[in-house]
C-alpha cells in the first residue's frame, strides 16, 4: 500500500513538473533559435533586356527562370513565408537615373498562394536595366522584423548597371546591421566580371554563389536554398565590443555577431563562476581583398591585465574565414560565497589592404561564448596526460601479459615433443 502511494505522489509531481515546464518555457539564451518567428525567403530575379537570350537547353534564359520558380513554389514548404522581388521588370527606356530604381515587389513575403505566385511569374518579360545594388536594399526591407532565418536569393545573368552604388558594399552594409539575413546568388551563363560581383555579394553575408546553366541545375540550387531557410538556424546576436576592457559589454553564452576594424582590438567581459569553464572562439571573415599573410589573436585575461590564455591563428591568404579558440577553467572555491570572476577577452587581427580597397565597414566578426560547469569527476580530468588513455593502456598491458604467458606454454610445448620424437 505505502509503495503504491508513493508511485502514485511521484507520478503527480512528475505531471505537474510537465505542466510548468510547459507553463513557463526557459528562455532561449543569445544566439539560440526561437523557433517563434517563420523563416523568410525573397526570391530576386533579373528580368533586365539580357534574359532574352536563347542560350539556356535551347531556350530563352527568361523561360528557364520561369520554369524554375513554378517548379520551386510546388516544392517550397508550408512554414517558409516566401515573397518574390524583379529588377529590371518594368523600365525599357534609356535613362540610367529611371532605370536604376527599377526594382519591385512582385509578390509580398508572407505565406505562400501558389496560384497567385505563378500567375505573377508569368506576367515577367524581359524589360530593362540591372540595378541589383537598390534591389537588395529593397528585398532586405522586404524581410525586416522578426527573429526567424532570412535569406536573399539573387538571380542575374549579369552584373550591376548602376554604380557607383556598387552591389557588394550594399551587402556589406546590410550584414554590417547584423540582423542576420543571408544572400545567396545564382549566375546564368557567367562571365569573369559578373563571377566576380556575384561571388563578393555572397560571401559579405555568408552566403553562397552558384554557377548555373541549365535549367533543371537551376530548379535543384534554389530549392535547396529555400529548404534551407527551413531549417532551424542559430541568429548571431548583434553586439558592439569595447576598446578597452574597463568598458567591455558583459556577454552570457550564446553567439555574438561584430564588426571590427583593420587591425583594431574588440573587448568583451564574461563572468566565470568558481567549477565553471570558460570556453570561447572566435572567427573573423575577409569580405573583400586582403593581403596575404594575416593572423587573428583571442586572449583571455583578468581586469587587471594579466594573460591567462591565448588561442591564435595564422593564415596565407587561402581562406576567406579565420578562427580561433581558447578554454579556461576556474578552480573550485572553499567559499561557498565566493564571487565570480570577470574575465576579458580581447580579439585582434593583423588583416590589411591594398590602397583603394574600402576599410570600412570593419570586418565580419562572430564570437562564440560558453560557460559550462567545469570537470569535476575523475573521468573528466586528465591524468599524467593520459585521460581516459589509461584504460586503453591498462587492457594493452593485461593482452601482452596473457599473450606472452600463451606463446611460452606453447613454445615449452613444441620443443617437448621435439624432444620427443
Amino acid at each position: 500500500m505505502i509503495t503504491r502511494t508513493r508511485l502514485a505522489a511521484g507520478a503527480c509531481a512528475l505531471l505537474a513538473a510537465l505542466a510548468a515546464g510547459m507553463a513557463f518555457p526557459v528562455g532561449a539564451s543569445a544566439g539560440e533559435p526561437t523557433g517563434e518567428d517563420a523563416p523568410k525567403v525573397d526570391l530576386v530575379l533579373d528580368v533586365s533586356g539580357s534574359m532574352r537570350t536563347r542560350d539556356i537547353d535551347g531556350g530563352t534564359r527568361m523561360a528557364a527562370a520561369k520554369q524554375a520558380f513554378n517548379e520551386v513554389l510546388d516544392a517550397t514548404p508550408e512554414e517558409v513565408q516566401l515573397g518574390i522581388r524583379t529588377l529590371g521588370a518594368d523600365y525599357p527606356g534609356d535613362d540610367r537615373k529611371t532605370g536604376c530604381k527599377d526594382t519591385a515587389q512582385l509578390y509580398p513575403v508572407g505565406p505562400l498562394d501558389r496560384t497567385e505566385a505563378k500567375t505573377a511569374v508569368a506576367t515577367l518579360a524581359p524589360t530593362g536595366w540591372t540595378p541589383i545594388g537598390p534591389a537588395l536594399l529593397k528585398a532586405a526591407d522586404d524581410l525586416d522584423g522578426g527573429d526567424g532565418s532570412k535569406r536573399i536569393v539573387l538571380i542575374s545573368d549579369g552584373e550591376d548597371t548602376c554604380a557607383p552604388l556598387d552591389p557588394c558594399e550594399v551587402a556589406r552594409e546590410i550584414a554590417a546591421k547584423g540582423i542576420g539575413l543571408t544572400i545567396d546568388t545564382l549566375g546564368l551563363v557567367p562571365n569573369t566580371k559578373m563571377r566576380q560581383q556575384l561571388s563578393c555579394i555572397a560571401e559579405a553575408t555568408g552566403g553562397t554563389y552558384t554557377s548555373v546553366e541549365h535549367t533543371d541545375e537551376l530548379t535543384d540550387k534554389v530549392n535547396q536554398l529555400v529548404d534551407r531557410a527551413a531549417d532551424p538556424v542559430v541568429t548571431p546576436v548583434a553586439t558592439e565590443g569595447a576598446d578597452a576592457c574597463a568598458k567591455a559589454p558583459t556577454l552570457k553564452s550564446g553567439l555574438y555577431t561584430d564588426r571590427e576594424e583593420f587591425g583594431q582590438q574588440r573587448w568583451y567581459r564574461v563572468d566565470v563562476e568558481p567549477g565553471q569553464e570558460l570556453r570561447a572562439s572566435v572567427s573573423v571573415g575577409a569580405d573583400r581583398a586582403v593581403n596575404p599573410s594575416y593572423g587573428v589573436l583571442l586572449r583571455a585575461v583578468t581586469v587587471h591585465g594579466r594573460e591567462i590564455v591565448r588561442g591564435e591563428a595564422a593564415g596565407d591568404g587561402r581562406t576567406d574565414v579565420l578562427s580561433t579558440g581558447l578554454r579556461y577553467p576556474k578552480a573550485e572555491s572553499d567559499e561557498d560565497d565566493a564571487a565570480a570572476e570577470a574575465v576579458c577577452l580581447q580579439v585582434t587581427n593583423s588583416f590589411s589592404v591594398a590602397s583603394g580597397v574600402k576599410t570600412t565597414p570593419g570586418l565580419p566578426l562572430e564570437l562564440t561564448v560558453d560557460v559550462v560547469d567545469g570537470p569535476g569527476d575523475s573521468d573528466d580530468v586528465a591524468a599524467f596526460g593520459l585521460g581516459r588513455g589509461w584504460w586503453l593502456l591498462g587492457l594493452l598491458v593485461l593482452v601482452g601479459f596473457v599473450a606472452g604467458l600463451l606463446w611460452g606454454w606453447l613454445s615449452r610445448w613444441r620443443f617437448a615433443i621435439w624432444r620427443t620424437n
